[in-house]
C-alpha cells in the first residue's frame, strides 16, 4: 500500500476489528468479524479480499485470518487514533464513554496527523502543568453539567491559591520525588524527567516516544514483573524489566 492509496474509512474498521479480535481471540474468522461490525458474511468477504489485495492481510476461505506485518502497522495506527481522541473526549473534555467512543469512531479516518499529535501534546500539558491536572479536569466537567459561568472563577482562585501555600514549593509545584517506572502500579501515570538507560536500550526508548516530558501510563505488570505494558503518546507497548528500570519519572 503506497501513500497515495489510503484505506477507505470501511476497510479501516475492518482492519481495527481483525486487529481488536485477534488481542482478544488470538485468531480470527470471517464470522467473528461479521458480528463484531454488525454487517453480512459477504461484505466481510469483499472487504477481506480488498485488505489481501493491498497485502494486509492473509486470507483464504475456511481459514483463520492473519495481519501481514503492513497490516499490524497500518491497524495499530488506527487504534491509536481512535483511542487518543476517545481518552481525549473523556480525560479532557470529561465525555461520558460511549458518546465519547462513537465520536471516535467517526473521527479516527479523517483526523490529519498534526493535529492527532496535538491532542496528545494538550493532554500531556494538562496532565503536567501546575494549573492543569486531574482537579482542573474534574472542575471543568461540573463547569459543563452544571452550566456555571463566571461566578465561581473567584471561589475557584481562591482554592487554587490556598493548595499551593499548602504545597509550600516554588511556584506551587508539587514536589515529587523521581523514582523509576517499574515502582508505578497499573493505573498510575508518571513524566519521564530522564532516560538512564544508554546504547541500543535507550535508543529503542527514545523511537518508541519515551522522551523526556512523556506521559506514560503503566497499564500491567506480569505476574513475574516481566513484562512490563505501558502506554505512551497513544501507543501501547511492551517494556523489559530492565528497559523500564531504565527511566526515571516523576508520579503523577
Amino acid at each position: 500500500m503506497t501513500e497515495t492509496e489510503p484505506l477507505t474509512a470501511s476497510l479501516e474498521d475492518y482492519l481495527e476489528a481483525i486487529f481488536q479480535i485477534i488481542a482478544d481471540k488470538q485468531a480470527v474468522r470471517p464470522k467473528d468479524i461479521a458480528r463484531c461490525l454488525q454487517v453480512s458474511n459477504a461484505s466481510v468477504t469483499g472487504a477481506l479480499r480488498a485488505l489481501a489485495d493491498k497485502a494486509l492481510i492473509n486470507y483464504t476461505p475456511h481459514d483463520v485470518i492473519t495481519l501481514t506485518a503492513d497490516g499490524k502497522t497500518a491497524a495499530k495506527d488506527v487504534v491509536r487514533r481512535h483511542e487518543v481522541l476517545r481518552d481525549f473526549f473523556i480525560k479532557v473534555l470529561a465525555v461520558e464513554a460511549a458518546a465519547a467512543d462513537q465520536a471516535a469512531c467517526r473521527m479516527e479516518h479523517s483526523i490529519p496527523k498534526v493535529i492527532l499529535e496535538r491532542f496528545i501534546q494538550f493532554a500531556e500539558f494538562v496532565e503536567v502543568c501546575p494549573r492543569g491536572g486531574s482537579q482542573w479536569i474534574a472542575g471543568f466537567g461540573y463547569h459543563c453539567d452544571q452550566n456555571n459561568t463566571r461566578e465561581n472563577c473567584e471561589k475557584c482562585v481562591s482554592g487554587t491559591l490556598e493548595e499551593v501555600k499548602r504545597r509550600g514549593a516554588p511556584g506551587g509545584r508539587k514536589t515529587r520525588a523521581s523514582k523509576k517506572l517499574n515502582a508505578l502500579q497499573p493505573g498510575q501515570k508518571g513524566k519521564v524527567l530522564k532516560l538512564i538507560a544508554r546504547g541500543e536500550t535507550g535508543k529503542r526508548l527514545l523511537e518508541m516516544g519515551v522522551t523526556p516530558g512523556a506521559v506514560i501510563e503503566l497499564e500491567r505488570i506480569a505476574p513475574r514483573g516481566d513484562p512490563i505494558d505501558i502506554k505512551v503518546k497513544g501507543y501501547h507497548l511492551s517494556l523489559r524489566k530492565e528497559e523500564a528500570e531504565g527511566i526515571e519519572i516523576e508520579a503523577l
